[in-house]
């Protein structure tokens, strides 16, 4: 049981990438007070438990209802990981993360902690994409508990991360943030694969493992 929520929370945790995005929070949050912040902090994890509770839940019956394989979503989903994975690993924002003009309006918005924070900054398209896969490919309820308790802790994690965020970027800076993102990039690129390929074998059965 540890083993497998710790593979999906790690999973999951380089996705949602809480470090990464210390620097915009700061950034949208100039004249706020620690009181703020932390209030802020804790609606952004709330809004993140519940984006990857209700894919976790919903995912497999949303691919029936579009009548889209699971081997297909794995090959979409795990190409679309992989552009995340290699954009961490260059230190460059991910293809699914908020663009600049997001970022711009976000920065006249009074509430940011569902838009951006969590969606699409936190829980964008490759997290989901990453969730419904793990659902769908699970072979009991046991496996869809282990993915909402990897969930929870993912956004006990943010909210920590959030929480501390100034400390944290004085600690690390942009240098240290980058390190770090890097190392969770070839984390990410490993998961992918694993996604691809298991995708690739549900799709063609007839290939040999």
């Amino acid at each position: 049981m540890e083993i497998e929520i710790a593979k999906i929370f790690v999973a999951l945790l380089v996705l949602v990438n809480p470090l990464g995005a210390i620097p915009i929070f700061i950034s949208l949050t100039p004249s706020a007070s620690q009181e703020e912040r932390q209030k802020i902090a804790k609606t952004t994890a709330i809004a993140v438990a519940i984006v990857l509770s209700l894919f976790a839940v919903v995912g497999e019956t949303l691919l029936r209802f579009l009548g889209i394989s699971i081997g297909s979503f794995q090959v979409g989903g795990g190409i679309l990981v992989m552009l995340i994975a290699i954009a961490l690993m260059n230190a460059k924002p991910g293809p699914t993360k908020t663009t600049k003009q997001e970022r711009e309006e976000a920065g006249h918005k009074t509430n940011i902690a569902v838009v951006p924070m969590a969606i699409p900054l936190m829980t964008g398209p490759g997290t989901i994409s990453t969730v419904i896969i793990y659902a769908s490919t699970s072979h009991s309820w046991l496996q869809v508990v282990y993915l909402l308790i990897s969930g929870l802790l993912v956004a006990i994690t943010c909210y920590g991360a959030l929480v501390l965020a100034s400390p944290l970027s004085r600690l690390l800076g942009q240098t240290g943030i980058n390190i770090v993102n890097r190392v969770m990039g070839m984390l990410l690129a490993a998961v992918s694969v694993e996604i691809i390929v298991d995708g690739v074998y549900r799709l063609f059965p007839q290939l040999t493992r």
